[in-house]
Protein backbone atom coordinates (compact mmCIF):
# COMPACT_ATOMS: atom_id res chain seq x y z
CA UNK A 1 0.00 0.00 0.00
CA UNK A 2 2.60 2.63 0.99
CA UNK A 3 4.80 1.93 -2.57
CA UNK A 4 1.30 2.60 -4.19
CA UNK A 5 0.82 5.82 -2.25
CA UNK A 6 4.80 6.75 -3.10
CA UNK A 7 4.18 5.97 -7.25
CA UNK A 8 0.26 7.44 -7.10
CA UNK A 9 3.05 11.09 -5.51
CA UNK A 10 5.30 11.00 -7.84
CA UNK A 11 3.28 10.27 -10.82
CA UNK A 12 1.18 13.00 -9.60
CA UNK A 13 4.17 15.61 -8.94
CA UNK A 14 5.51 15.21 -12.54
CA UNK A 15 2.19 15.87 -13.60
CA UNK A 16 1.17 19.30 -11.94
CA UNK A 17 4.46 20.04 -11.24
CA UNK A 18 5.13 23.16 -12.92
CA UNK A 19 1.86 24.45 -11.69
CA UNK A 20 1.48 23.96 -8.15
CA UNK A 21 2.92 22.25 -4.94
CA UNK A 22 1.78 19.06 -4.43
CA UNK A 23 2.64 16.37 -1.45
CA UNK A 24 5.65 14.36 -1.97
CA UNK A 25 6.45 11.20 0.13
CA UNK A 26 9.82 9.41 0.78
CA UNK A 27 10.04 6.31 1.67
CA UNK A 28 13.63 4.94 2.48
CA UNK A 29 14.28 1.20 1.45
CA UNK A 30 15.87 -0.51 -1.32
CA UNK A 31 12.31 -1.43 -3.33
CA UNK A 32 11.08 -0.03 -6.84
CA UNK A 33 10.11 3.69 -5.74
CA UNK A 34 11.79 3.81 -2.51
CA UNK A 35 14.56 5.93 -1.10
CA UNK A 36 17.74 4.06 -1.60
CA UNK A 37 21.43 5.17 -0.83
CA UNK A 38 22.24 5.12 -4.98
CA UNK A 39 19.28 7.93 -5.76
CA UNK A 40 21.74 10.55 -6.33
CA UNK A 41 19.92 13.84 -7.41
CA UNK A 42 19.04 14.63 -11.49
CA UNK A 43 17.10 17.36 -12.87
CA UNK A 44 15.19 14.19 -14.57
CA UNK A 45 14.22 12.63 -11.60
CA UNK A 46 13.57 16.08 -9.81
CA UNK A 47 14.73 14.68 -6.30
CA UNK A 48 17.49 12.94 -4.22
CA UNK A 49 20.91 12.80 -2.61
CA UNK A 50 23.09 15.46 -3.55
CA UNK A 51 26.09 13.28 -2.94
CA UNK A 52 26.07 9.79 -2.19
CA UNK A 53 28.78 9.12 -1.00
CA UNK A 54 29.31 7.57 2.26
CA UNK A 55 25.17 6.72 2.88
CA UNK A 56 24.57 3.82 4.27
CA UNK A 57 20.89 2.18 4.06
CA UNK A 58 20.31 -0.16 7.32
CA UNK A 59 17.23 -2.42 7.10
CA UNK A 60 15.79 -4.33 10.32
CA UNK A 61 14.66 -7.60 8.11
CA UNK A 62 12.47 -8.82 11.48
CA UNK A 63 10.34 -6.10 11.03
CA UNK A 64 6.91 -4.90 8.57
CA UNK A 65 6.51 -1.71 9.37
CA UNK A 66 8.38 0.64 6.88
CA UNK A 67 8.81 4.16 8.92
CA UNK A 68 10.57 1.38 11.96
CA UNK A 69 12.60 -1.15 8.94
CA UNK A 70 14.87 1.33 7.28
CA UNK A 71 16.57 4.31 7.72
CA UNK A 72 19.39 6.15 5.66
CA UNK A 73 22.35 7.46 7.78
CA UNK A 74 26.16 8.44 7.36
CA UNK A 75 29.18 9.48 8.89
CA UNK A 76 28.97 13.27 7.73
CA UNK A 77 26.53 15.78 7.23
CA UNK A 78 24.30 14.79 3.81
CA UNK A 79 21.79 16.27 1.91
CA UNK A 80 18.34 16.08 -0.14
CA UNK A 81 17.00 18.18 -2.82
CA UNK A 82 13.61 18.03 -4.38
CA UNK A 83 12.17 20.48 -7.03
CA UNK A 84 8.77 22.59 -6.19
CA UNK A 85 7.89 25.42 -6.99
CA UNK A 86 8.64 28.92 -5.05
CA UNK A 87 6.36 29.01 -1.89
CA UNK A 88 6.06 27.59 1.52
CA UNK A 89 6.26 24.20 2.56
CA UNK A 90 5.73 22.24 6.36
CA UNK A 91 8.49 19.20 6.03
CA UNK A 92 7.72 16.47 8.33
CA UNK A 93 10.76 14.24 8.92
CA UNK A 94 10.77 10.46 10.50
CA UNK A 95 13.99 10.03 12.59
CA UNK A 96 15.25 7.32 14.63
CA UNK A 97 16.46 3.78 15.18
CA UNK A 98 14.22 0.80 15.89
CA UNK A 99 17.72 -0.91 17.87
CA UNK A 100 19.51 2.39 18.71
CA UNK A 101 19.36 5.77 19.50
CA UNK A 102 19.63 8.57 17.49
CA UNK A 103 20.43 12.64 17.05
CA UNK A 104 19.35 14.52 13.87
CA UNK A 105 20.14 18.37 13.22
CA UNK A 106 18.34 19.64 9.76
CA UNK A 107 19.24 22.57 7.68
CA UNK A 108 17.79 23.70 4.61
CA UNK A 109 18.35 25.66 1.77
CA UNK A 110 21.95 28.00 2.65
CA UNK A 111 22.37 26.44 6.16
CA UNK A 112 19.26 27.57 7.80
CA UNK A 113 18.46 25.88 10.86
CA UNK A 114 15.44 24.16 10.92
CA UNK A 115 15.38 21.34 13.53
CA UNK A 116 18.23 21.41 16.30
CA UNK A 117 19.49 17.91 18.09
CA UNK A 118 16.07 16.20 17.65
CA UNK A 119 17.31 13.13 19.93
CA UNK A 120 15.38 9.90 20.08
CA UNK A 121 15.79 6.86 22.23
CA UNK A 122 16.11 2.70 21.04
CA UNK A 123 12.70 1.67 19.61
CA UNK A 124 11.44 5.59 19.11
CA UNK A 125 10.30 6.81 15.68
CA UNK A 126 9.70 11.10 16.09
CA UNK A 127 8.19 13.19 13.55
CA UNK A 128 9.02 16.86 13.51
CA UNK A 129 7.93 19.53 11.37
CA UNK A 130 8.79 22.67 10.04
CA UNK A 131 8.07 25.19 7.27
CA UNK A 132 10.44 25.94 4.75
CA UNK A 133 10.37 29.28 2.39
CA UNK A 134 11.40 27.90 -1.22
CA UNK A 135 12.27 31.21 -3.72
CA UNK A 136 13.02 32.02 -7.43
CA UNK A 137 14.86 34.97 -8.45
CA UNK A 138 11.39 35.69 -10.55
CA UNK A 139 9.19 38.65 -9.66
CA UNK A 140 6.00 37.79 -10.21
CA UNK A 141 2.68 40.11 -9.94
CA UNK A 142 -0.70 37.62 -10.62
CA UNK A 143 1.41 34.85 -11.70
CA UNK A 144 2.97 37.16 -14.75
CA UNK A 145 6.57 37.96 -14.57
CA UNK A 146 7.60 41.63 -14.38
CA UNK A 147 10.93 41.40 -13.26
CA UNK A 148 13.73 39.84 -11.66
CA UNK A 149 16.53 40.36 -8.71
CA UNK A 150 19.58 41.39 -9.30
CA UNK A 151 21.71 38.64 -8.09
CA UNK A 152 25.20 38.96 -7.23
CA UNK A 153 28.07 36.73 -8.98
CA UNK A 154 28.54 34.64 -5.40
CA UNK A 155 24.38 34.17 -5.03
CA UNK A 156 24.31 32.16 -8.14
CA UNK A 157 25.93 29.17 -6.17
CA UNK A 158 23.52 29.89 -3.56
CA UNK A 159 21.52 27.07 -2.06
CA UNK A 160 17.80 29.70 -1.75
CA UNK A 161 17.47 30.85 -5.33
CA UNK A 162 16.87 27.26 -7.01
CA UNK A 163 13.77 25.82 -7.80
CA UNK A 164 14.11 22.93 -5.12
CA UNK A 165 14.14 22.57 -1.51
CA UNK A 166 17.63 21.47 -0.03
CA UNK A 167 17.37 19.37 3.09
CA UNK A 168 20.92 18.76 5.07
CA UNK A 169 20.97 16.44 7.95
CA UNK A 170 23.95 16.57 9.81
CA UNK A 171 24.68 15.40 14.25
CA UNK A 172 26.27 12.96 15.76
CA UNK A 173 23.99 10.23 14.59
CA UNK A 174 21.64 11.33 12.30
CA UNK A 175 18.85 8.25 10.87
CA UNK A 176 16.12 9.28 8.38
CA UNK A 177 13.51 7.15 7.91
CA UNK A 178 10.97 8.96 5.78
CA UNK A 179 10.48 12.33 4.56
CA UNK A 180 7.14 14.14 3.38
CA UNK A 181 6.85 17.22 2.01
CA UNK A 182 3.67 19.16 1.34
CA UNK A 183 1.87 23.03 0.65
CA UNK A 184 2.42 24.61 4.55
CA UNK A 185 -0.12 25.27 6.61
CA UNK A 186 1.83 28.82 8.24
CA UNK A 187 -0.50 31.49 9.59
CA UNK A 188 2.05 34.22 8.66
CA UNK A 189 5.22 34.81 6.90
CA UNK A 190 7.93 36.74 8.52
CA UNK A 191 10.06 38.44 5.72
CA UNK A 192 13.92 39.66 6.72
CA UNK A 193 15.25 41.85 5.00
CA UNK A 194 18.58 43.39 5.98
CA UNK A 195 22.98 42.55 5.48
CA UNK A 196 25.63 40.20 6.00
CA UNK A 197 24.30 40.29 10.04
CA UNK A 198 20.67 38.74 8.89
CA UNK A 199 21.33 36.55 5.99
CA UNK A 200 21.46 32.97 5.78
CA UNK A 201 25.11 32.85 5.72
CA UNK A 202 26.09 29.83 2.98
CA UNK A 203 29.23 28.60 4.64
CA UNK A 204 30.68 27.98 7.78
CA UNK A 205 31.96 29.51 10.37
CA UNK A 206 29.80 32.52 9.22
CA UNK A 207 26.49 32.75 10.57
CA UNK A 208 23.22 35.10 11.56
CA UNK A 209 20.42 35.72 13.51
CA UNK A 210 18.63 35.71 10.77
CA UNK A 211 19.25 31.30 10.23
CA UNK A 212 18.89 30.53 13.56
CA UNK A 213 15.45 31.89 13.70
CA UNK A 214 13.24 29.13 12.44
CA UNK A 215 14.14 26.56 14.58
CA UNK A 216 12.56 28.67 17.30
CA UNK A 217 9.16 28.48 16.23
CA UNK A 218 6.66 26.43 15.44
CA UNK A 219 5.64 25.50 12.00
CA UNK A 220 2.03 26.17 11.99
CA UNK A 221 2.53 30.03 12.96
CA UNK A 222 5.50 31.42 10.75
CA UNK A 223 7.45 30.52 8.08
CA UNK A 224 10.86 32.67 8.13
CA UNK A 225 11.63 33.85 4.70
CA UNK A 226 15.33 35.69 4.81
CA UNK A 227 16.17 37.72 2.26
CA UNK A 228 18.61 39.57 3.45
CA UNK A 229 22.02 39.79 1.29
CA UNK A 230 25.64 40.59 2.33
CA UNK A 231 27.16 44.10 1.56
CA UNK A 232 23.29 45.48 1.07
CA UNK A 233 22.09 48.78 1.83
CA UNK A 234 18.81 50.22 1.91
CA UNK A 235 19.46 51.41 -1.32
CA UNK A 236 21.11 48.94 -2.65
CA UNK A 237 18.29 46.05 -1.63
CA UNK A 238 15.56 47.85 -3.46
CA UNK A 239 17.59 48.80 -6.32
CA UNK A 240 18.17 44.73 -6.91
CA UNK A 241 14.43 44.40 -6.85
CA UNK A 242 14.87 42.37 -3.36
CA UNK A 243 11.59 44.26 -1.71
CA UNK A 244 9.89 44.26 -5.23
CA UNK A 245 10.30 40.63 -4.68
CA UNK A 246 9.16 40.11 -1.23
CA UNK A 247 5.95 42.50 -2.11
CA UNK A 248 5.11 40.43 -4.27
CA UNK A 249 4.73 37.35 -2.06
CA UNK A 250 3.57 39.03 0.65
CA UNK A 251 -0.44 38.59 1.66
CA UNK A 252 -2.05 40.50 4.49
CA UNK A 253 -0.76 40.02 8.01
CA UNK A 254 2.84 38.92 6.75
CA UNK A 255 6.06 40.33 8.58
CA UNK A 256 8.38 42.58 7.40
CA UNK A 257 12.06 42.32 9.72
CA UNK A 258 13.92 45.30 8.83
CA UNK A 259 17.70 45.65 9.64
CA UNK A 260 20.22 47.97 8.07
CA UNK A 261 23.01 50.33 8.84
CA UNK A 262 26.40 48.99 8.57
CA UNK A 263 26.83 49.16 5.43
CA UNK A 264 24.80 52.69 4.73
CA UNK A 265 27.14 54.54 7.00
CA UNK A 266 30.08 53.84 4.08
CA UNK A 267 27.55 55.42 1.56
CA UNK A 268 29.38 59.04 0.14
CA UNK A 269 27.34 61.93 -1.29
CA UNK A 270 25.01 64.73 -0.75
CA UNK A 271 22.42 64.61 1.45
CA UNK A 272 23.48 60.73 1.98
CA UNK A 273 23.28 60.31 6.40
CA UNK A 274 21.22 58.48 8.72
CA UNK A 275 18.71 61.20 9.21
CA UNK A 276 18.17 61.96 5.59
CA UNK A 277 18.63 59.64 3.29
CA UNK A 278 18.78 56.32 5.57
CA UNK A 279 15.35 57.55 7.02
CA UNK A 280 13.99 58.36 4.30
CA UNK A 281 14.75 54.88 2.75
CA UNK A 282 13.46 53.50 5.61
CA UNK A 283 9.94 55.35 5.69
CA UNK A 284 9.72 54.23 2.39
CA UNK A 285 9.88 50.91 3.57
CA UNK A 286 7.30 51.13 6.17
CA UNK A 287 4.74 52.81 4.26
CA UNK A 288 5.21 49.88 1.29
CA UNK A 289 4.96 47.70 3.65
CA UNK A 290 1.59 48.87 5.23
CA UNK A 291 0.28 49.50 1.92
CA UNK A 292 0.66 45.56 0.92
CA UNK A 293 -1.15 44.96 4.35
CA UNK A 294 2.01 43.67 6.08
CA UNK A 295 3.52 44.55 9.44
CA UNK A 296 6.64 46.21 9.46
CA UNK A 297 9.08 45.39 12.20
CA UNK A 298 12.20 48.03 12.69
CA UNK A 299 15.63 46.38 13.75
CA UNK A 300 18.53 48.54 15.04
CA UNK A 301 21.53 47.39 13.91
CA UNK A 302 23.72 45.14 15.87
CA UNK A 303 27.16 46.50 17.29
CA UNK A 304 30.38 45.06 16.26
CA UNK A 305 33.17 44.08 18.61
CA UNK A 306 34.46 47.07 19.65
CA UNK A 307 36.04 47.41 23.03
CA UNK A 308 37.36 50.66 24.52
CA UNK A 309 40.41 50.00 27.19
CA UNK A 310 37.81 49.82 29.59
CA UNK A 311 36.17 47.16 28.65
CA UNK A 312 32.93 49.02 26.98
CA UNK A 313 31.44 48.77 23.47
CA UNK A 314 32.09 51.88 21.36
CA UNK A 315 29.41 53.53 19.18
CA UNK A 316 30.94 52.10 15.30
CA UNK A 317 27.38 52.68 14.11
CA UNK A 318 27.24 56.53 14.44
CA UNK A 319 23.55 58.38 13.95
CA UNK A 320 22.11 55.39 12.46
CA UNK A 321 20.70 53.24 15.56
CA UNK A 322 18.87 56.11 16.50
CA UNK A 323 17.63 57.26 12.91
CA UNK A 324 15.54 53.76 13.38
CA UNK A 325 14.66 54.23 17.18
CA UNK A 326 13.25 57.84 15.36
CA UNK A 327 11.38 56.24 12.43
CA UNK A 328 9.91 53.74 14.73
CA UNK A 329 8.67 56.78 16.89
CA UNK A 330 7.45 58.71 14.69
CA UNK A 331 5.67 56.15 12.56
CA UNK A 332 4.33 54.22 15.60
CA UNK A 333 6.43 50.89 14.17
CA UNK A 334 7.46 47.56 16.10
CA UNK A 335 11.24 48.14 17.14
CA UNK A 336 13.52 45.44 18.44
CA UNK A 337 16.50 47.62 19.86
CA UNK A 338 19.70 44.87 19.04
CA UNK A 339 21.75 47.75 19.34
CA UNK A 340 21.19 48.54 22.55
CA UNK A 341 21.51 44.32 23.48
CA UNK A 342 24.23 43.44 22.11
CA UNK A 343 25.93 46.21 23.58
CA UNK A 344 25.17 44.81 27.08
CA UNK A 345 25.35 41.49 25.88
CA UNK A 346 29.42 41.94 24.37
CA UNK A 347 29.97 43.83 28.10
CA UNK A 348 29.18 41.00 29.93
CA UNK A 349 30.78 38.57 28.61
CA UNK A 350 33.80 41.12 27.65
CA UNK A 351 36.94 41.32 25.26
CA UNK A 352 38.09 37.61 25.45
CA UNK A 353 34.63 35.47 26.12
CA UNK A 354 32.76 37.38 23.25
CA UNK A 355 35.52 36.25 20.63
CA UNK A 356 33.48 33.18 20.68
CA UNK A 357 30.40 34.76 19.56
CA UNK A 358 32.50 35.89 16.57
CA UNK A 359 33.98 34.38 13.59
CA UNK A 360 37.68 33.87 15.27
CA UNK A 361 39.67 31.07 14.35
CA UNK A 362 43.41 29.90 13.83
CA UNK A 363 44.57 28.72 10.50
CA UNK A 364 43.61 25.18 9.83
CA UNK A 365 40.75 25.54 11.86
CA UNK A 366 38.66 24.65 8.11
CA UNK A 367 39.65 23.33 5.18
CA UNK A 368 41.71 25.14 3.10
CA UNK A 369 42.43 28.04 6.00
CA UNK A 370 45.97 28.98 5.72
CA UNK A 371 45.40 32.10 8.04
CA UNK A 372 43.82 32.66 10.99
CA UNK A 373 40.15 34.32 10.55
CA UNK A 374 39.48 37.80 12.66
CA UNK A 375 36.02 39.12 12.18
CA UNK A 376 35.00 41.08 14.57
CA UNK A 377 31.16 41.99 12.71
CA UNK A 378 30.52 38.70 11.53
CA UNK A 379 29.04 36.46 14.02
CA UNK A 380 29.96 32.43 15.25
CA UNK A 381 27.42 29.76 15.09
CA UNK A 382 27.25 30.49 19.11
CA UNK A 383 27.08 34.50 18.48
CA UNK A 384 24.11 34.28 15.82
CA UNK A 385 22.35 31.77 18.28
CA UNK A 386 22.44 34.60 21.24
CA UNK A 387 21.29 37.38 18.62
CA UNK A 388 18.45 35.21 17.24
CA UNK A 389 17.95 34.39 21.17
CA UNK A 390 17.59 38.74 21.53
CA UNK A 391 14.98 39.02 18.87
CA UNK A 392 12.71 36.19 19.95
CA UNK A 393 12.63 36.99 23.31
CA UNK A 394 11.84 40.75 22.20
CA UNK A 395 9.13 39.49 19.94
CA UNK A 396 7.69 37.60 23.02
CA UNK A 397 7.76 40.61 24.90
CA UNK A 398 6.25 42.85 22.65
CA UNK A 399 3.47 39.61 22.05
CA UNK A 400 3.77 38.87 18.53
CA UNK A 401 1.95 35.30 17.83
CA UNK A 402 4.14 32.92 17.33
CA UNK A 403 4.59 30.26 19.46
CA UNK A 404 7.92 28.98 19.94
CA UNK A 405 8.84 25.48 19.74
CA UNK A 406 9.30 23.37 22.88
CA UNK A 407 12.73 22.47 24.28
CA UNK A 408 14.79 24.82 21.93
CA UNK A 409 14.10 28.87 23.46
CA UNK A 410 13.53 29.51 26.74
CA UNK A 411 13.32 33.16 28.12
CA UNK A 412 16.65 34.67 27.53
CA UNK A 413 18.31 37.90 29.69
CA UNK A 414 20.63 38.97 26.88
CA UNK A 415 22.36 41.26 30.51
CA UNK A 416 22.98 37.45 31.61
CA UNK A 417 24.09 35.48 28.21
CA UNK A 418 24.80 31.63 27.62
CA UNK A 419 28.66 30.62 28.07
CA UNK A 420 30.08 29.89 24.94
CA UNK A 421 31.46 26.80 26.48
CA UNK A 422 28.21 25.21 27.24
CA UNK A 423 27.16 25.50 23.77
CA UNK A 424 26.69 22.54 21.01
CA UNK A 425 27.33 22.72 17.20
CA UNK A 426 26.40 20.34 14.53
CA UNK A 427 28.70 21.50 11.86
CA UNK A 428 27.26 21.63 8.18
CA UNK A 429 28.89 20.22 5.67
CA UNK A 430 29.22 23.58 3.85
CA UNK A 431 32.51 25.54 4.43
CA UNK A 432 35.08 28.12 3.49
CA UNK A 433 37.18 31.25 4.11
CA UNK A 434 35.96 33.61 2.01
CA UNK A 435 34.98 36.74 4.24
CA UNK A 436 31.42 37.97 3.60
CA UNK A 437 30.94 41.33 1.87
CA UNK A 438 29.79 44.37 3.95
CA UNK A 439 31.87 45.01 7.61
Amino acid sequence: MKLQLLLLCTLLSTYTFAQQPVKKVFLIGPGKGELNTDALYTKERGYGWDDTTGLRLVQYKDIDHQRTRDYITAPHPFSFSVDVPEGEYDVVLYTGDRYGRSATTVRAECRRLMLYNIRTRKNEIRASKFTVHVRDSLIRQKGVVTGKVKLKDREHEYLHWDNRLTLEFSDSLPKICEIHIMPAEAEHVAFLAGNSTVVDQSREPWCSWGQILPAFYDARDVAIANYAESGETLHSFRAAGRLDKIFSQMRGGDYLFIEFGHNDQKRKGENVGAFTSFKKELEYYVRETRKHEGVPVLITPVNRRSFDSTGKITNSLGDFPAAVRQVAKEMKVALIDLNAMTKEMYEAWGPEKSLKAFVHYPAGTYPGQKEALKDNTHFSAFGAWQIAKCVANALADKHFPFNRRGGVFRKFDHAKPDDPATFYWPASGFSGTVKPDGN
